[in-house]
């Protein structure tokens, strides 16, 4: 989802994270919002990768494979961010704060010897989260590298997600290793590409570390003085893996996150929004409902609230990917507003539209429902097995009508 597959994009992903954490983003292009939750469920769309490297004021999340997003806290950093809730089992914070002087000389300090074209910090005192941004050179060329600091929940969802691997199918990579560490701390270490169809040559590798009581720490860095639109500068970034477990699990990390300010109380965008089904029951469900003559070659999912399959008619690979997602109802003006309303409210939409993830020739054929409580069904099948790659069909092996049906089914209303 970042500009890694199209930018045109951006839009829609941003505004259903944004729903979680404040319900203040609008988009100039509400049809675009249709497929706002085909990837994943909102709330690991606010997991993973960290990208400070926009200016000053702009931290910014990217989901892996995914979308630009504000940070977990956009609305008050001060709390935990929706998809986790209120922190209210990590320790007290210090009366010391950390300066954006701090955060950058301890980032420095880690990091090898070298020349900083660029930098710039933001420390505790304010209400964005705590990051660094830096463009580095060792004398192998000119390299952007990202820091970002956070509390999540402990042992929620997001705490889990964030060190987990992403999935090979969703996310192509080189390696990605997702261990727990002798202190209880889940790290995981990635390495793969800023545009998943490659492109463009740059490489993003990234450490996320989440400890036990809830510090996140993320370090992102890149071939290029830049995430996006730079040359390439040389052939890997600066850091290897053992390079990035070395900055991320520094002690220095835990204190600066216990730092920063709490607020008094939660308040109702800090409130967890409804429980997601697991991906595990969707993608049990979803074989289920699948239409005679089609075989699953396939599957898989990260989390909750997301699945796919790539099934296979005959003719050739398919993927097909489904949301379930709860608690959607206020979104229905954005994202349903040419939608079909059926007798007993559900909304229901259908289009037909190209391919986002750089496979030539790819269609994407998309149901999208919303139930009056709610509940959130959306399914898409391509004419490929998997989008970054080309399409090997002509259409995708489910048609519109199937589609419809998978997503009206009353399977969904039971599981969520």
């Amino acid at each position: 989802m970042p500009e890694n597959q199209h930018h045109d994009l951006f839009e829609d992903r941003f505004a259903a994270a944004l729903r979680d954490t404040g319900h203040s983003f609008r988009t100039d292009d509400p049809a675009a919002l249709v497929t706002g939750g085909r990837v994943r469920g909102r709330r690991t769309q606010l997991l993973r990768r960290t990208a400070v490297l926009g200016g000053a004021a702009g931290v910014a999340l990217v989901g892996v494979g995914g979308a630009l997003l504000l940070p977990s806290d956009a609305t008050d950093p001060r709390r935990t961010s929706a998809a986790a809730g209120p922190a209210t089992t990590a320790s007290p914070s210090p009366a010391t704060a950390f300066s954006g002087d701090d955060v950058l000389r301890s980032l420095k300090e880690l990091l090898p010897k070298g020349t900083y074209l660029e930098e710039e910090a933001q420390g505790t005192e304010s209400l964005m989260p705590p990051h660094a941004r830096v463009v580095f050179d060792d004398g192998g060329g000119a390299a952007a590298l990202g820091l970002s600091l956070d509390r999540v929940e402990p042992d929620s969802e997001q705490a889990r997600e964030l060190a987990n691997c992403p999935d090979e199918a969703l996310v192509p990579h080189d390696d990605c290793t997702s261990a727990k560490l002798p202190n209880g701390s889940r790290l995981m270490l990635f390495r793969g590409y800023e545009y998943p169809d490659r492109r463009v040559e740059t490489r993003w590798w990234n450490a996320e570390l989440v400890t036990p009581q809830g510090h996140h720490v993320s370090l992102s860095e890149w071939n290029a003085p830049a995430q996006k639109d730079a040359p390439v500068s040389r052939p890997r970034p600066p850091l290897t893996v053992e390079q990035l477990k070395e900055v991320v699990t520094a002690d220095v990390w835990r204190r600066v996150v216990d730092a920063m300010p709490r607020s008094p109380k939660p308040s109702v965008t800090g409130q967890a929004p409804p429980a997601g089904m697991p991906g595990r029951a969707i993608a049990d469900t979803l074989t289920g409902l699948l239409p005679d003559g089609l075989t699953v070659i396939a599957e898989g999912g990260q989390g909750s609230e997301y699945a796919y399959l790539v099934v296979d008619d005959g003719k050739g690979g398919s993927l097909v990917q489904i949301n379930v997602q709860p608690g959607m109802g206020d979104v229905a003006g954005a994202l349903f507003g040419d939608a079909g309303t059926r007798p007993d409210g559900t909304l229901v939409t259908t289009r037909k539209s190209p391919g986002e993830k750089g496979g030539a020739g790819v269609v994407m054929w998309t149901a999208d429902t919303l139930r009056p409580d709610g509940l959130r069904v959306v399914v898409s099948a391509f004419n490929t097995a998997a989008q970054h790659e080309d399409a090997t069909r002509d259409a995708p092996a489910l048609t519109l009508g199937q589609l419809r049906e998978i997503a009206l089914s009353t399977e969904w209303d039971a599981g969520a």
